[in-house]
């Protein structure tokens, strides 16, 4: 095992597995900074719809004024969902009809795109941008109540957003761009499991709901489901966001890090401030 020097916030030198797939380099550069060894595991891919559903009858209903409030839920299905309307409205017309309804945009990189396409005015939403946070800002806006609200999904539907919603009395249209699937080279991830289950990694970093998924699934085809979840208990196991969290505890995992504000810098440094204390107690020092 290469040596690397502990510092300041430092995993020092330990193995630390991420389950990232878009961004696997940037998290693997983050865990090296921090004094850890990067286990690139992705767990999944975005694969984009031939026929997105939703998206022309959305496109349709924007241009004819009918939908009260859009929600952009990813900066990834915001250009999607660009691309899937243009059939029916241009960037200059989509931005144009996006500024009669009210849009939201429920964190960060939708809110770029949205600035790119030229939409004037745009409700943000405060962190960690769950869809707690999402309703809390259409609460502030009024009463949902039969009004239509379009919802760029992002790889499956947000149940929660959807039931909060509906219990709102509003009419909910879900667009989807884009869906989750495993990765077409899955050897990364089945290896990293099989390394989890034997006590090799002693630091598993998680930043969404689906590779949570995905990961207990590969560990359940691969026959190593207890080990893995065994392996995750004992060790520090790091989570983005409630979102995610939910998940893990969705399958009776605790997670020991969530940082305050749901992005991945701020992930590996908290995990990797903690990381001699929580192993520690969990007698893996």
């Amino acid at each position: 095992m290469a040596h690397v020097s502990p510092g300041p916030a430092s995993f020092g030198g330990r193995l630390v597995v991420s389950f990232e797939s878009r961004r696997a380099p940037e998290m693997a550069s983050l865990v090296e900074r921090h004094g850890g060894l990067p286990v690139r595991a992705p767990a999944l891919r975005e694969v984009g719809l031939d026929a997105p559903e939703g998206a022309l009858a959305f496109a349709e209903a924007l241009a004819a004024g009918t939908i009260d409030v859009v929600i952009f839920m990813t900066g990834v299905g915001t250009r999607g969902l660009l691309d899937a309307v243009s059939p029916v409205l241009d960037r200059s017309a989509f931005a144009a009809a996006l500024a009669r309804a009210t849009v939201v945009a429920r964190g960060p990189k939708p809110a770029v795109v949205l600035r790119e396409l030229g939409v004037p005015d745009f409700v943000t939403v405060a962190a960690p941008n769950s869809h707690r946070e999402v309703l809390d800002a259409l609460d502030a806006r009024g009463p949902l109540v039969g009004k239509r609200v379009a919802v760029q999904e992002y790889g499956v539907p947000n149940a929660p957003l959807h039931e909060g919603l509906t219990a709102r009395g509003a009419l909910v249209l879900p667009v989807s761009v884009y869906r989750y699937a495993l990765p077409e080279d899955t050897a990364p991830l089945r290896s990293a499991l099989h390394r989890l289950a034997a006590g090799e990694i002693p630091i598993a970093l998680f930043t969404s709901r689906a590779q949570v998924e995905h990961a207990l699934l590969v560990a359940a085809e691969e026959g190593i489901d207890g080990p893995v979840r065994e392996a995750l208990g004992r060790g520090l196991l790091g989570s983005i966001g409630p979102v995610c969290s939910e998940a893990l505890r969705q399958e009776g995992l605790c997670p020991d890090v969530e940082p305050e504000h749901s992005k991945m810098g701020h992930l590996v440094k908290e995990a990797a401030n903690r990381a001699g204390e929580i192993l520690t107690r969990k007698g893996r020092p």
